[in-house]
């Protein structure tokens, strides 16, 4: 055999002593741990987001869009902080901004603002642009009135341009997908979101 074919039969005989000494159980434990570990992780975090606080992303080029709440949130985009407690509590407040499945197009995400919950008298103007003409619903469980328990009534801040519950009845609180609290983008509107009234 030539030596450069004795080496390499040398080397390869090196290179597996060398391999079988690798501790392969306690590295394949390690990976595994790990891999746990973020996995734990992840869960955590999608928990977070899902059932306590997120992040939406509030601009024309998301699901969420259009100048139905200006000047609240900004038309050119807002980022916002996501609370997701009190709707499933039922806690929320008139004046507060919701995150919520259209009712008229579950595919579609809208953010509007609070003005009614079940017990409460909602006047709104039925179509701002044309007049002033005030309708008045009271949003209580009897059977004559078309807002049952459970629903909130929501509108847009720019009430020119806004489909809402003028237009679709009240929002079930099934709906609705958390209370926006805060600004987190663009840095110079950081801050919370107030309740207006």
């Amino acid at each position: 055999m030539s030596t450069a074919g004795s080496r390499i039969a040398s080397f390869l005989r090196g290179a597996a002593a060398r391999f079988g000494k690798v501790p392969w159980r306690e590295i394949r434990e390690d990976a595994f741990e790990r891999a746990a570990l973020v996995l734990k992780a992840a869960c955590f975090v999608h928990v977070v987001n899902a059932y306590v606080v997120g992040i939406a992303f509030v601009r024309p080029s998301s699901t969420v869009r259009g100048p139905s709440m200006l000047p609240t949130i900004n038309l050119t985009g807002d980022v916002v902080a996501v609370e997701r407690v009190s709707p499933r509590w039922g806690s929320l407040a008139v004046g507060d901004v919701v995150i919520l499945l259209s009712p008229e197009n579950p595919r579609k995400t809208v953010a509007k603002r609070v003005l009614g919950l079940e017990g409460d008298a909602v006047t709104f103007v039925i179509d701002p642009a044309r007049g002033s003409a005030f309708q008045t619903v009271v949003v209580v469980l009897v059977y004559l009135l078309q807002v049952p328990e459970g629903h909130v009534w929501v509108q847009g801040d720019n009430i020119y341009s806004s489909r809402d519950s003028r237009q679709f009845g009240p929002v079930p609180y099934g709906l609705i997908q958390g209370r926006a609290f805060c600004k987190v983008w663009p840095p110079e509107a950081v801050g919370l979101i107030g309740q207006k009234l």
